[in-house]
């Protein structure tokens, strides 16, 4: 009997491709680098499923391949963004993601970007490496207290509810959050989490602002100049979420003009392009995408994808199915 044909995109850490190898047709990309649209689509046309990962645009052009063999993508990660999820869709294409395993993970950093922000962490560490650091004094590179303080979300999914739980009962914050289908009554008891009717009310109330909203058409620039105003001026905003749910250009300039006293950022608008003016500012801290990097999260993430592969062959519905 014939075993499928899959195409992985990136690699992938070496014990999930040994169980790809055991399953499947595979085929692996050595060399790890991003594939172009000729090959996205070459993909497309040969293999039963391709795996992608955040990085690889499978948008409506890369969709019209033709003659389409793929019958799903398995997609490595929890957000689905870059794929064009109606143009899959109108293919015939089954599309899976990876929930629930990295989100421990995700709120882990989202918690490290909020106390790295608060407390110059990035910027206290260049200062020790350029040997700038003359020794402790009183008024040495002073932050910002994180215990007590107010942390909003922006959006209230399963990431949100991990880092309101860290920051409630890690360090007593008050949670504040909106979401448009808010978690079970219960659930805010217990995380102590007030619901507010806005975006803009978390904006203006919190401490910390922390975005955990997906990335869509609805999202893009949801944090853009006129919301970024609405902050306090000591306010720090943390994205482990998307590069474009927030206008770049428009928080550089209230980084800048400390309109916003910081930012931790995971995520950026054309990554891994980098917007240059975030390099000439130390109120922000630069991560490249690291939400899911441990060893732990890659390896189950890739083990779900095995097991969403496994149930669509064998005539069943994947428990993660997208469309």
């Amino acid at each position: 009997m014939n075993r499928p044909k899959v195409i992985v995109t990136r690699r992938w850490p070496q014990p999930v491709e040994a169980r790809l190898k055991e399953l499947f047709d595979v085929r692996l990309n050595t060399d790890d680098k991003p594939m172009t649209m000729d090959e996205l689509q070459e993909c497309l046309r040969t293999a039963d499923a391709v795996l992608p990962t955040v990085t690889d645009p499978f948008n409506a052009e890369v969709l019209s391949a033709e003659p389409l063999r793929a019958k799903i993508l398995g997609n490595f990660g929890v957000g689905y963004n870059h794929i064009d999820i109606q143009a899959a869709e109108a293919r015939g294409l089954t599309v899976t993601n990876t929930p629930d395993v990295l989100t421990e993970c995700t709120a882990d950093l989202a918690m490290l970007l909020l106390l790295m922000t608060a407390r110059r962490g990035g910027e206290g560490e260049r200062h020790v490496r350029n040997g700038q650091w003359t020794g402790w004094r009183p008024t040495h590179m002073l932050g910002t207290k994180v215990t007590g303080k107010t942390l909003g979300l922006i959006g209230m999914g399963r990431i949100a509810r991990a880092m309101a739980k860290k920051a409630r009962h890690g360090f007593d914050m008050k949670i504040l959050f909106t979401d448009p289908c808010p978690p079970p009554a219960e659930l805010l008891r217990n995380l102590g989490a007030e619901p507010c009717g806005s975006v803009e009310e978390v904006l203006q109330r919190a401490d910390f602002i922390s975005l955990h909203c997906p990335g869509s058409q609805e999202n893009y620039h949801l944090i853009n100049r006129e919301r970024l105003a609405m902050m306090k001026p000591g306010a720090f905003l943390i994205n482990t979420a998307r590069g474009d749910v927030v206008d770049n250009q428009a928080l550089i300039a209230a980084l800048k003009y400390r309109t916003v006293a910081g930012a931790g950022l995971d995520v950026f608008e054309g990554e891994p392009r980098l917007n240059p003016g975030f390099l000439e500012l130390e109120n922000v801290v630069l991560l490249p995408h690291l939400g899911s990097a441990t060893a732990e999260t890659r390896l189950a993430m890739g083990e779900r994808v095995i097991e969403n592969l496994k149930a669509f062959f064998a005539g069943q519905t994947p428990r993660d199915k997208v469309v």
